[in-house]
């Protein structure tokens, strides 16, 4: 078997500093400049150590594929990034704990000065949350010292990949659905993680959904958490009382605008049951929710006995089951989604350099080839619809073409202030609207073939150029004079 080597470490003679020790792993905001791979704090003690790390550095973020099955992607995740940026400082203790892991014994006493004193001062360009993008664009760059844009990559890959995910799922549910639909996020107990769970619920709101039942984040969000109940209920009073019937009845007694989970034993019969008491007007029924079975014959035998009620389904949907019962005429007012939408098929996203000290770099190798230089989407209209994307450098400009990328933050500071949630939802709707129904289809979409400017073909070649001459010039042997 190959080994490879690897900066993995152990703490010996009790070196870890007690007053950071968290078993829980729980996080907070003073830990932000801490949740990165190790390679970009050794990254950054080498360029303190060979004197580089004040040089002006671009980085963009960008997916260089769409998911499989996706013709594009809704932008999200750009308010956390912003304020992870405007609280990354590191703490005495943070440097304590990194001291102590013995890591970074070769490093200078300037790259601890450069922790303790430093913070992010540099400039942010950004599309705007709820923008569709495409594979090549740019969601995101960093113009900053070096040290600072390498060591924000992994918090920023972090929250931008998810939530854009979630973002687009939530844009696709919501295409699917239509607008008169209820589709809420229910995803909380499947998402990665409970700080996963609160970005879920964010992302699939301002991508479009109506609401979360995740209590916490609706409530940071100032909106209302929105849900049902649980088969545990009717079980609990099935077992004690003998009677579906009065399960149904207690919870509506407390909650008479919540909708009845009917489907823990026999959807149909609690149906007709249900039904007997609102045609004698013992209740008002607000919604009923289905959970299992066929849903498509459920669905159109409960809307028969309860036509007045709205009726809502569950159980692992996502874009293409929902695209499925409507086409099967399946009676349904809304859908709850959780599993497939916090989860699935993630938005690989990557962070590249794209300059240094003013010379455009690129990378080269196989299969993962970047364009050099910063860069701007410009984007094209006709009749309201999306006609082209072009993929030019940030010093250009095409008359009738408008610069998707926008300054958020400059020399470490916000330009602009914090979006609500409806600027954001009403965003992903407009831009969703403008996407030819090619792109929009689920079946085999076919994404938007993103124009490249002559000016950065040029300039691709020129530093491809040099990177060959470059490596030709390694080749040569060296001879001592």
């Amino acid at each position: 078997m190959t080994t490879f080597p690897s900066l993995d470490f152990r703490y010996t003679n009790n070196q870890h500093p007690a007053s950071f020790k968290n078993e829980e792993l729980t996080l907070s905001a003073v830990d932000y400049s801490l949740l990165t791979d190790l390679y970009e704090l050794t990254m950054a003690a080498c360029y303190v150590g060979e004197g580089v790390e004040t040089k002006q550095a671009s980085f963009e973020l960008f997916a260089r594929h769409l998911p499989e099955g996706f013709g594009y992607l809704i932008a999200m995740g750009l308010a956390q990034a912003l304020e992870y940026l405007e609280r990354f400082r590191f703490s005495q203790a943070q440097i304590e704990a990194l001291q102590a892991t013995g890591i970074f014994a070769q490093a200078t006493d300037r790259f601890w000065s450069v922790l303790a004193e430093g913070s992010f001062t540099g400039d942010v360009w950004a599309v705007p949350e709820g923008t569709a993008i495409f594979a090549s664009e740019p969601l995101l760059r960093v113009e900053a010292p070096f040290w600072q844009a390498q060591l924000v990559e992994t918090y920023l890959l972090n929250t931008l990949n998810y939530q854009t995910l979630i973002a687009t799922r939530a844009a696709r549910l919501r295409d699917v659905a239509g607008s008169q639909a209820t589709v809420l996020e229910f995803g909380t107990r499947r998402a990665f993680s409970p700080q996963a769970s609160l970005w879920a619920a964010r992302a699939a709101l301002a991508g479009g959904l109506d609401a979360t039942s995740n209590v916490l984040a609706a409530l940071q969000l100032g909106e209302k958490p929105s849900g049902t109940m649980a088969h545990a209920l009717v079980m609990a009073w099935a077992a004690m009382e003998g009677s579906e019937d009065k399960a149904f009845t207690a919870f509506h007694r407390y909650f008479p605008n919540a909708s009845l989970l009917i489907d823990t034993y026999d959807t149909v019969a609690a149906a007709k049951r249900l039904a007997e008491k609102v045609n004698s007007g013992e209740i008002e029924l607000a919604g009923v929710r289905i959970d299992s079975g066929d849903l498509v014959s459920l669905s159109k035998q409960v809307r028969s006995l309860l036509p007045g009620v709205s009726i809502f389904a569950s159980g692992d949907l996502d874009e293409w089951e929902i695209a499925r019962l409507k086409a099967a005429g399946a009676e349904i007012d809304g859908y709850a989604c959780g599993t497939k939408l916090v989860t699935g098929s993630p938005v690989n996203g990557v962070y590249k350099l794209v300059e240094i000290d003013g010379v455009p770099v690129m990378k080269q190798s196989t299969g993962k080839v970047t364009y050099p230089g910063g860069k701007q989407i410009f984007r094209s209209f006709e009749g309201g619809m999306l006609k082209k994307d072009r993929l030019g450098l940030a010093t250009e400009s095409f008359i009738g073409e408008q610069p998707l990328l926008q300054l958020f933050m400059k020399e470490g500071k916000r330009v602009k202030p914090p979006e609500t949630l409806a600027q954001i939802r009403e965003r992903t709707t407009a831009t969703v609207a403008s996407l030819p129904s090619q792109v929009r289809q689920l079946n085999n979409p076919v994404s938007v073939k993103v124009e490249i400017s002559d000016e950065l073909k040029e300039l691709t070649q020129k530093t491809q150029q040099r990177n060959e001459l470059h490596a030709e010039e390694q080749k040569q042997p060296t001879t001592n004079n």
